[in-house]
């Protein structure tokens, strides 16, 4: 069934070599390289999730009443 469905055009088949090139094909969107800083391009899709993983350790500090930068990017240990 497969096979006849690619070869209808109804399926795609393609190799990738990362999950990055997987990201991207399946997206549209650059997955993005990491600076020398650790940080990602902003519109890439790991700029993206990195942006949003710092914004939910941000509302997680501050949920834990500490929200100063000396604290660490880690959420706080279950109780």
């Amino acid at each position: 069934e497969v096979v006849e469905a690619v070869r209808q055009q109804r399926f795609h088949v393609w190799a990738v070599e990362s999950v990055e090139e997987g990201i991207e094909l399946l997206t549209g969107v650059p997955a993005g390289r990491r600076e020398a800083d650790g940080s990602y391009p902003k519109g890439t899709i790991h700029g993206r999730v990195q942006e949003r993983l710092e914004g939910m350790a941000s509302a997680i500090r501050a949920l834990a009443g500490g929200n100063s930068s000396d604290h660490s990017d880690r959420p706080p240990a279950r109780r």
